[in-house]
């Protein structure tokens, strides 16, 4: 006798036992109330008085809540010779012109890699593959060296252009494509008189949503995590990163005013993680096609 499948909305899902499916959603509720957690206590670190900084042992709620650790941020910035937003627009500015940077550059070079046939295309993925061993602080002095050729030493273009060659985002693109978008289809809209460039924008790259968004949390939130560049003397182009640094050399008093920069330096990362996430899923669930 057949089993009778199990269906919510008219629609048909796994065939567990109920019992299964509440032991998943407590094991997923525990492990997601675990990652949050340091987080959290990130976020209550912010809101504490100096002398509750301090307690042992650590605690997990605020006894007497206070804003006072970002005005006193703010006051701290604001004393300096740099403004506070000067530091905030240079982080804002190389995150977004590197992630926009690397994803088109990554997005053509994987379209050509994948959909393109051309002498040498195997040789030159399997540099890519490769060049994913070494991380940019291997790499980091031939890029110095380039960058200083280039006078673009103490610029911008010092920490933007080198991030336009991350090679994680060519490789996750390239496999992505050559999954998921048909030759077919490609071959059609050839025929049709479309350009190359035409069924890549208008093509490929709808049906590669979820990597490229993918490609922008990973690319954004390195930019935006990245540090006091070895190409950047000028203070005034210097990275938030960089200011809060500065921030926690200062001691035991500045304590709070650090928690409250780790706050700024981790909000922005995780709301576009989150925003991205959730059109992760929904493309995931509808990007497949069927010959």
């Amino acid at each position: 006798m057949a089993k009778k499948l199990r269906t919510r909305g008219h629609k048909v899902v796994l065939n567990r036992s109920r019992g299964g499916d509440a032991g998943i959603t407590v094991f997923l509720v525990i492990m997601g109330v675990f990652m949050f957690l340091p987080m959290l206590y990130v976020l209550l670190q912010s809101v504490k008085p100096l002398d509750e900084l301090w307690m042992y042992p650590p605690r997990f709620y605020v006894i007497n809540p206070t804003l006072s650790n970002f005005s006193d941020l703010f006051s701290l910035m604001s004393d300096s010779w740099v403004p506070f937003s000067r530091y905030i627009f240079n982080t804002v500015f190389i995150s977004v012109a590197g992630t926009f940077g690397n994803l088109v550059f990554a997005s053509l070079a994987a379209y050509a890699l994948a959909k393109l046939h051309f002498p040498g295309r195997d040789f030159m993925f399997n540099i890519v593959v490769r060049s994913l061993m070494f991380t940019s602080t291997v790499t980091s002095v031939c890029v110095f060296i380039i960058m200083s050729w280039l006078g673009w030493i103490d610029t911008y273009l010092a920490v933007i252009v080198p991030s336009f060659g991350y090679t994680l985002g060519l490789y996750l693109m390239k496999q992505f494509m050559e999954t998921n978008v048909a030759d077919e289809i490609l071959e059609s809209a050839r025929l049709d008189g479309a350009s190359e460039l035409y069924a890549f924008w208008a093509i490929a790259m709808p049906m590669v949503k979820p990597a490229w968004l993918t490609l922008i949390i990973y690319c954004f939130q390195g930019l935006w995590n990245s540090g006091s560049s070895i190409y950047i003397y000028s203070e005034q182009l210097k990275s938030l990163n960089y200011a809060i640094s500065q921030i926690t050399a200062g001691g035991i008093a500045r304590a709070g005013a650090s928690a409250a920069a780790t706050v700024i330096m981790m909000a922005v990362p995780i709301l576009v993680f989150v925003v991205s996430q959730s059109n992760i899923i929904e493309t995931m669930g509808s990007s497949g096609m069927k010959d």
